[in-house]
């Protein structure tokens, strides 16, 4: 599920879409080689013979929900430690590895994909500036990836263009070889001299904190278990001086019964070389079961600000210490304030949706919070404000424009002159703005065409330029284009729509096509580089992403729209992209695949149930398919503040209208089905998966394999090891090629 702290590397398999230019500001990195062609093999096109999926038996389960009767003949697979569920697993699994390894199409996809993965330089991410003990220096921290390397792993810079002068703190390769220990998250003290690191293992993301110095990578001071988890995620923030941290804590066994120890998270303050058992609490008792929390300190460490999430329906409340009495509470959840920044000028600035659907940002004294005396800094407007950085005497605002974004920087004094726009790539994406000194910050840009690179801007120079922190790709797309186009929903609403495919592509109906979507949360989908996006392109494939209401592009009401009892606004939307696909000559239903993961694999679930003739093929990657009993699950009660829960009439009568694994219908021809599911996800439960396979497999008239790929040692999706991903893009695009005859 969404968790806006972490985002899986799954997405690196999903085809968002390319831009139509290769403009950017600066200098322009060294262009890739160009990519050797993707041969693939011609094949027939019935699957291999192999052996025959499984049988599963029913076993007769039924309950009366809201006065309706709900039947749930597999409900016996929601048995994780049931060893007839185990081996009906090993079996689903045994026979998906005997289609997919059958694939005459797989070698080539794999060589291409491990290709088009390890010959990446490295990428740069989270960075995150120090200034160093008594003002003197500065270190840049920053997560890298270098493949072949499995792990991302924690280094730090000079700056930004000194790559040559890095030194590693921590690498989760060096400490597991295995490549299954991943960093969750970190967080430099003021001075820079420790981080603190979260480390989990195996896809979990149930991590423990341990302190590293920062100039030697040795280990210090006792390591605090279970900060991080799942959805609810973890943070820390340190104090002023640095002989102590803020931090999310779980309870512990025997504080509260075992189905809620990742539940009910609390702040609490740890003080270095104390045993954590005298750990203090801070704030948290008042906060809902399904609280989420994410702390910040101020940059002078005398404030701290913690933002807790009521689930994952986008609702928030502040708190802010250092004023006078400890923690004082800035904003109720029916405020709409959505996020808060402690500016150098003694100012916390905070997003606010309130009366502003698309976003504002206001300001209110640190010493004195108050939201009904807050100054607005940045009224509402007809673009979407993602995200916003205070620096010393300026304010720097991400927007979204229909999808990609734009870089304003304000004075933050009322008279400071007017406001002028940041140079980014053309029809790209900002990922994150870091703070140096003054008013100068980093800024990470992609776009569809150009892979992600950190580029420094100096509002004195009004200037970009490409740093060193430059990723560079083999994957070439300048033979392609992107165009953007508008579908019309069930109800009239305008869907946008990316179409990625080589210039020149005639319509002529016959494209093998890939529609990928999400569509919930609030998440956006912006212009993302994939070099994975090459595999398909070379293929003569034709990618499409759509922007369906659930996300955030348009505001809070394109949001509303798609979630609680609004859900099937979401589905409708995908099946109207498909049909704009089919009618404009892209492609045919014989010829359509779709493709989605979590919230999106509910969407590919929904999708197959409700118009199972338009697609030719489905990739679902650890999606949810009982929406009836997800909130019974470890980690489904925080989603039920987006999707809603079966003890409200109205919302169980949309949740049952819906839900994928109900409306299996027996006799139905479905298409060919991938479901992929990780044993270690802390997010959806795999039993969702074996529940969904059982029954198609059981329903469908069709001949089309219907697959379930498990793997015991990944998880959601994050921190999945790169030569795992690298065997997920084989079998997704092999299955894809080979379903839809791609090549022939």
């Amino acid at each position: 599920m969404k968790n806006a702290r972490a985002f899986t590397r799954f997405e690196t398999c999903v085809a968002l879409a390319a831009a139509a230019c290769l403009v950017h500001c600066g200098s322009e990195p060294p262009p890739a080689p160009p990519p050797p062609p993707l041969v693939v093999p011609v094949a027939s096109t019935a699957a291999p013979e192999g052996p025959k999926p499984p049988p599963t038996p029913r076993r007769e389960t039924s309950a009366v929900i809201q006065g309706t009767t709900v039947s749930d003949p597999y409900q016996w697979l929601e048995g994780d430690s049931d060893p007839a569920v185990h081996s009906w697993a090993d079996a689903q699994n045994a026979y998906a590895r005997g289609v997919l390894d059958g694939l005459p199409e797989r070698a080539a996809v794999r060589a291409r994909a491990a290709d088009l993965l390890t010959s990446r330089s490295a990428n740069y991410g989270d960075l995150l500036w120090r200034k160093g003990p008594r003002g003197k220096g500065g270190v840049l921290f920053a997560i890298e990836n270098r493949p072949p390397k499995q792990q991302s792993f924690l280094v730090a810079l000079p700056s930004a263009d000194a790559v040559g002068a890095e030194r590693t703190i921590l690498d989760p390769n060096t400490l597991d070889p295995s490549g299954k220990t991943a960093i969750d998250f970190y967080v430099p003290s003021r001075d820079g001299q420790l981080v603190a690191v979260s480390l989990s293992h195996g896809g979990s993301e149930s991590g423990d904190v341990h302190v590293y110095e920062s100039a030697t990578g040795k280990e210090r001071f006792e390591v605090i278990q279970h900060v991080n988890g799942g959805t609810a995620g973890g943070s820390l923030a340190w104090n002023a001086d640095g002989t102590g941290f803020y931090y999310t804590r779980y309870p512990h066994e025997g504080e509260r019964p075992a189905e809620d120890l990742d539940f009910y998270q609390q702040v609490w303050f740890h003080m270095l070389g104390k045993p954590p058992e005298t750990d203090r609490y801070e704030l948290g008792k008042d906060a809902p079961r399904i609280a989420e929390i994410e702390l910040q300190a101020s940059a002078d460490g005398k404030y701290v600000l913690a933002t807790i999430q009521k689930g994952d329906g986008g609702e928030y409340e502040l708190f802010l210490h250092g004023v006078a009495g400890g923690w004082v509470q800035v904003s109720q959840y029916e405020d709409k304030v959505l996020r808060g920044e402690l500016g150098e000028d003694g100012k916390l600035y905070l997003l606010s949706r309130k009366d502003a659907p698309h976003g504002k940002i206001v300001r209110t004294p640190l010493a004195h919070p108050s939201l009904s005396s807050a100054e607005t800094v940045v009224p509402a407007s007809e673009v979407v404000i993602e995200q916003f950085t205070p620096a010393h005497s300026r304010l720097y605002v991400v927007d979204l424009v229909g999808g990609p974004s734009q870089v304003r920087v304000l004075p933050l004094a009322t008279k400071g002159g007017a406001p002028s726009v940041v140079p980014i790539l053309p029809v790209s994406a900002v990922g994150q703005i870091a703070r140096l000194e003054g008013d100068d910050v980093l800024y990470q840009n992609q776009s569809f065409m150009n892979p992600p690179g950190w580029y420094a801007y100096s509002p004195t120079e009004g200037a970009s330029r490409p740093t060193a922190l430059h990723e560079t790709s083999n994957a070439d797309f300048s033979d392609s284009e992107v165009v953007r186009e508008t579908c019309v929903s069930k109800d009239g609403t305008n869907v946008p729509l990316s179409v990625l495919r080589k210039k020149g592509t005639l319509l002529d109906g016959n494209n093998p096509t890939l529609l990928y979507a999400y569509g919930g949360y609030g998440v956006n989908q912006t212009p993302r580089f994939r070099p994975s996006n090459r595999i398909w392109l070379e293929a003569g494939g034709v990618y499409a992403v759509a922007n369906l209401r659930g996300g955030g592009e348009l505001g809070e009401a394109w949001h509303d729209a798609g979630k609680l009892t609004h859900k099937q606004n979401v589905f409708d939307d995908f099946y109207a992209c498909a049909q704009h696909l089919v009618e404009e000559k892209v492609t045919s239903p014989s010829r359509l695949a779709i493709l989605g993961g979590s919230n999106g694999g509910l969407l590919m679930g929904a999708e197959l149930v409700q118009h199972p003739s338009m697609y030719k093929a489905v990739v679902s990657r650890v999606g949810i398919y009982d929406m009836i009993r997800v909130e019974l699950t470890a980690n489904g009660a925080f989603n039920t503040t987006e999707f809603g829960t079966v003890k409200d009439p109205e919302q169980f009568k949309a949740l049952f209208a819906y839900s994928p694994y109900h409306h299996v219908k027996d006799g139905t021809a479905y298409p060919a089905v991938l479901m992929m599911t990780g044993s270690n996800d802390p997010r959806v439960s795999p039993w969702h998966s074996r529940k969904m396979v059982a029954a198609l497999q059981a329903a469908t008239s069709s001949k089309e394999p219907v697959l379930l790929r498990l793997n015991g040692d990944t998880g959601h999706g994050l921190a999945t090891p790169l030569s795992e991903e690298i065997e997920e893009q084989a079998d997704i695009f092999a299955f894809l090629f080979h379903e839809l005859g791609v090549g022939r």
